[in-house]
């Protein structure tokens, strides 16, 4: 029998300082340092996400490998996220994997954020993988995408958004409506006791599979300005049913064009990834679709996590596709 392969994963593209352990495709440990700091901003803010990286990362690190009963002479590999994300945390976590590849003399994995929420499907973790091919959407704070996935390194984006992403759209509607960030739980938590029909909103009319959320928050804050003219407490008065109205009117258009590609390619297995893809009634409408085999990924593996990008790095060591010291961060990257 062969031996495991362990590999410590740094995941920093955004606010959240990760890191993991893996054994082959299973997780030993998945530590994460959120950054609350951001919340009194309504939104991430890079230089305050760098500096908290930087102060987080050896810590969660070390959480990781205790957590994983590893010492660094085992490990195999280091694993790092290289874009996209905000450069000033990407460097942090870059460097980091640098210098540790290089003092343990031991490979150095790059990984695609991205690719890594879709792959995160194949932690095993008791739930089923999907087989290929499968459409993948993948929706979170800054990317909105339907993804055809062929084998674990061949994407095909069949649909993005042209402007804002699902993420973005929850947390900019709820810096309107005077709601905390993040946006997305708690407007999802508002929602449970609203009337999803009560509102109607916007949705815009793009050709094929891409999304626009643009003109979508533009006619909610346009509404909300006119009927807090007509009655200064409308907003408070009617806060679960415009949140519910809101979250269905984003997950119509998610839908409709994910029942497109799926329609259209022919392919009946869907998965979900991303941050916004731990949202309840996004994973209800999913698993209601008879038609479809859904695969929804464990709550841990949906917001930015190290684990995920363990689990991309063990599929390349396995073909032996390494990168060297002179790799860099990229803020915006293909997938």
């Amino acid at each position: 029998m062969s031996q495991p392969t362990y590999i410590l994963a740094i995941e920093s593209s955004c606010d959240d300082t990760s890191a993991a352990v893996l054994k082959n495709d299973l997780v030993l440990s998945n530590e994460v340092a959120n950054q609350k700091v951001h919340e009194q901003y309504g939104g991430v803010v890079p230089e305050l996400a760098s500096r908290a990286h930087q102060k987080n990362i050896v810590p969660v690190v070390d959480q990781a490998m205790t957590k994983a009963n590893i010492t660094p002479k085992q490990l195999h590999a280091i694993a790092f996220t290289s874009g996209p994300g905000l450069m000033g945390s990407l460097l942090v976590g870059t460097s980091f994997a640098k210098s540790m590849a290089l003092s343990l003399k031991i490979p150095l994995i790059d990984v695609h954020h991205m690719q890594a929420h879709i792959l995160a499907h194949f932690i095993q973790d008791g739930s089923p993988s999907p087989k290929f091919p499968f459409i993948c959407l993948t929706v979170s704070g800054g990317h909105t995408q339907i993804v055809k996935v062929i084998d674990y390194f061949d994407f095909e984006v069949l649909g993005e958004t042209i402007d804002d992403a699902a993420g973005e759209a929850f947390d900019k509607t709820a810096k309107i409506l005077g709601l905390p960030y993040p946006g997305g739980p708690v407007i999802q938590k508002l929602a449970e006791t609203g009337n999803p029909e009560r509102f109607q909103f916007s949705k815009p009319n793009i050709e094929g599979y891409n999304f626009s959320f643009s003109g979508f928050k533009t006619s909610i804050l346009y509404a909300m300005q006119k009927e807090v003219k007509a009655d200064p407490n409308f907003v408070d008065e009617n806060i679960n049913d415009i949140c519910a109205s809101v979250q269905k009117s984003i997950l119509d258009i998610l839908f409709k064009k994910l029942e497109k590609a799926a329609k259209d390619t022919g392919i009946n297995r869907v998965a979900i990834a991303g941050g916004v893809s731990a949202n309840k009634p996004l994973r209800d409408r999913l698993k209601a679709n008879k038609a479809w085999e859904t695969f929804i990924p464990k709550f841990e593996y949906t917001t930015d996590n190290a684990a995920m990008i363990g689990i991309t790095a063990y599929y390349k060591f396995l073909k032996q596709d390494f990168t060297d010291v002179s790799v860099t961060a990229k803020a915006r990257m293909k997938l």
